[in-house]
C-alpha cells in the first residue's frame, strides 16, 4: 500500500523543527516505525518534518556521573560508542540486539522510545537504568523519568507540540555488571520477552540490583519484586532462581500468535535469571 500525499520539510535546526511541530507537523526520525504505519494507512500526517540533519539532536556525551544521548543517535552509534561501552554498557549491549544491521544504521533511539512498542528492546534497559528523558517544545522544556514517560502500549507522556530531544542515563560505578537477554520472535527480532539487569556487588552482596522487563505486558516495567528479593543478599543460584520466579508478578502478560500469556510469564522468569547470572559473571570477570 502507498501512503497518502503529504508535505515534506527537512529541518536544519532544532528551533525550526520545534516551530514546525507547534504548527502541526509530524517529526520524522529514522522512519523505522512511522513510514510502515503510513504505508498501511495507520498514520496519515499532512506534513512531515525530517530531523535527520539537526546536529543538536545527534550526540553522545559523558558529563560527570551521567551520559547524555541525543534522540537522533542511531542504534549503530549507540552500540559502537566507546563512551557508552565504557560508562553505560547496558545501553550499548541492548542496541546491538535491535533488528538487523540496516535497521541499526537507520533507526534512532528517540524514534523507538516515542513509538513505545511493547516488544521494543530499549524500554527494559531504560527502566533498569532509571533513565530520564528531556522533552522540548517551542514554549519550553521539561525532564521526566523514563518510568513517568511511559504510559501504555504505544502511548507516552509526550504532548503533541513536544519533541523528545535527549535521553539521560547514569554511568556505571565500580563492580557493576550489566546484561540484556531476550527471546526474540524469529522473523521480526522483536522481544517476546527481554530482561535488562544492572547489578553492583559490595563485599559479596548485592548493593544494587535493577531489573527492567520488556515484551511481557502492555509496556516495559521494573521488576521490583525481583529487586527486593535480591537486594542486600549474596546471590546464590537458589536466590537467583527464587527471585527470577517473581519477574511477572502483578503483570497481565500479553497473549498473541507468538506466545500465550502463561508462556510469556515463563519467558520473563527465564530471561531474568539468565540476565542476572550474566551480569554477575561480568562483575566476577
Amino acid at each position: 500500500m502507498i501512503a497518502q500525499a503529504f508535505d515534506y520539510t527537512q529541518s536544519q535546526s532544532l528551533s525550526e523543527a520545534l516551530n514546525a511541530i507547534a504548527a502541526g507537523a509530524k517529526p520524522l526520525a529514522g522512519g523505522m516505525s512511522l513510514v510502515p504505519m503510513m504505508k498501511l494507512r495507520l498514520a496519515a500526517p499532512d506534513h512531515l518534518i525530517d530531523l535527520g540533519r539537526i546536529p543538536e539532536l545527534r550526540f553522545i556525551l559523558e558529563e560527570g556521573d551521567i551520559v547524555r544521548i541525543g534522540s537522533m543517535a542511531t542504534h549503530f552509534e549507540i552500540h559502537t560508542s566507546t563512551v557508552l561501552r565504557r560508562t553505560c554498557a547496558l545501553l550499548s549491549k541492548t542496541a546491538g540486539q535491535i533488528g538487523d544491521v540496516q535497521i541499526r544504521h537507520q533507526g534512532t533511539i528517540g524514534g523507538s522510545i516515542v513509538h513505545n512498542d511493547p516488544a521494543a528492546d530499549y524500554p527494559g534497559a531504560l527502566m533498569a537504568l532509571d533513565a530520564s528523558v528531556k522533552l522540548q517544545s517551542a514554549k519550553g522544556e521539561r525532564t521526566l523519568s523514563y518510568a513517568e514517560f511511559v504510559i501504555d502500549a504505544f502511548t507516552t507522556a509526550l504532548e503533541p507540540d513536544e519533541l523528545l530531544t535527549e535521553i539521560i542515563v547514569p554511568s556505571d560505578g565500580p563492580s557493576t555488571g550489566t546484561a540484556y537477554i531476550k527471546i526474540a520472535q524469529a522473523a521480526s527480532g522483536f522481544a517476546m520477552a527481554g530482561a535488562a539487569v544492572r547489578a553492583r556487588r559490595d563485599a559479596g552482596r548485592l548493593s544494587l540490583i535493577r531489573v527492567g522487563l520488556t515484551g511481557i505486558g502492555a509496556h516495559a516495567y521494573r521488576a521490583h519484586a525481583v529487586e527486593d528479593a535480591l537486594t542486600g543478599k549474596e546471590p546464590t543460584e537458589a536466590e537467583i532462581v527464587n527471585a527470577a520466579a517473581l519477574a511477572a508478578t502483578g503483570v497481565e502478560a500479553n497473549s498473541d500468535i507468538h506466545a500465550s500469556a502463561t508462556y510469556r510469564a515463563h519467558l520473563a522468569t527465564v530471561c531474568t535469571a539468565r540476565a542476572i547470572r550474566s551480569a554477575l559473571g561480568e562483575i566476577a570477570g
